[in-house]
């Protein structure tokens, strides 16, 4: 997972790839940002990508991952006991969350990984909605953006198990602008790191909404600054003494519960405008994760109003700390892009009427 960095003081743009573009994504216009949007732009669109949609290709996905192969993602054990505190806890819930919530496995650059992914409400019962590194990423320079592969979601997932089924992804949706990711430029690519995932019916041909048996709402250009749980698999923490527990090896379900903060970075080089998170240790493997606001911890259902995408240091101000002079009231937050009508609003709507 990524961590906010000062972007260059130079404007560098990458263009955008349009061979392929052409060959891998479909462009569909869609309305103008409104007035409360928290990213400005002239007009939003939506970039897709096939993913497994053959039998054949939905078996090659089910096959590549095998329990060697996802236990490779899997940080060793301390043998320490968890550790509850509202900057990282496991969560022990069996209400709607913790079947709704999901771990995300895929190949990025031809190396496996994962992040966390859920299930919310949508017409055709399949989709997902995780963070765009997810789905389309840089490799390790920032460079060479590509499509994932091998995407399969597994919801409830703990401890190796798939209590509700395996789904393998169908379609991969995007903003376009996060095709030109580029790793340098947070302010500017930081609000679009946000996707939708398609799935394909299970072996019982059941969509991963009716075998979860519930989804979560989802909410566009919702208020910060509100409480707001946060849900991840990380299989790692930014606190050292809570690496290995079980909650940071990947294979449980975890969250942090606080009051968003917004990233404003710093006065020389601000952040993206509509980035949120509370102070969470979660590391890599949480990507993806949702942002709940209004959870019912009864029935385990609230409205995402955004994901996680990235690690940022922050002051009671929201300001970026100083890593060589960190103000005393540093503490690190998780974040990522609030939803917004303007760019989140057409990425679920493509999504939700996808064919399955």
């Amino acid at each position: 997972m990524p961590s906010y960095q000062p972007p260059r003081s130079t404007p560098f743009h990458r263009p955008l790839l349009a061979a392929a573009l052409a060959a891998a994504a479909v462009l569909v216009t869609a309305p103008a940002a409104n007035a409360s949007g928290a990213v400005p732009q002239a007009a939003a669109a939506v970039a897709t990508h096939d993913q497994a949609v053959t039998g054949a290709e939905r078996r090659a996905v089910l096959d590549y991952w095998t329990p060697e192969r996802i236990a490779a993602l899997t940080q060793p054990s301390s043998g320490n006991p968890p550790r509850s505190g509202p900057d990282g806890a496991p969560w022990t819930g069996r209400n709607a969350l913790a079947r709704t919530v999901g771990r995300l496995f895929f190949t990025d650059h031809g190396e496996d990984a994962s992040c966390t992914a859920t299930v919310v409400d949508s017409a055709n019962g399949s989709t997902v909605v995780t963070a765009g590194h997810c789905v389309n990423n840089t490799d390790l320079i920032g460079e060479d953006n590509q499509w994932t592969r091998n995407v399969l979601f597994v919801p409830g997932y703990r401890d190796g198990r798939a209590p509700y089924g395996k789904f393998t992804g169908r379609l991969g949706v995007v903003a376009p602008t996060w095709l030109e990711n580029d790793q340098q430029h947070g302010e500017v690519y930081g609000a679009y790191d946000q996707a939708f995932v398609v799935l394909n019916t299970d072996a019982r041909g059941r969509t991963v909404q009716a075998a979860a048996g519930a989804a979560q709402r989802i909410g566009f250009d919702r208020p910060g600054g509100r409480t707001v749980h946060q849900f991840g698999y990380p299989r790692s923490a930014s606190d050292p003494d809570r690496e290995g527990l079980p909650e940071y090896t990947g294979e449980r379900l975890a969250y942090c519960i606080g009051r968003a903060q917004q990233v404003l970075g710093t006065a020389e080089f601000p952040a993206a405008k509509g980035l949120w998170g509370a102070e969470c240790v979660m590391g890599g493997g949480s990507s993806g994760g949702p942002r709940i606001a209004g959870l019912d911890p009864e029935s385990g259902v609230g409205t995402v109003v955004g994901d996680n995408s990235e690690g940022s240091r922050l002051d009671a101000g929201g300001n970026a700390c100083d890593p060589w002079e960190p103000a005393p009231d540093c503490t690190r937050h998780l974040v990522g892009p609030q939803f917004t009508s303007a760019v989140t609003g057409p990425l679920y709507e493509r999504a939700g009427r996808a064919t399955r």
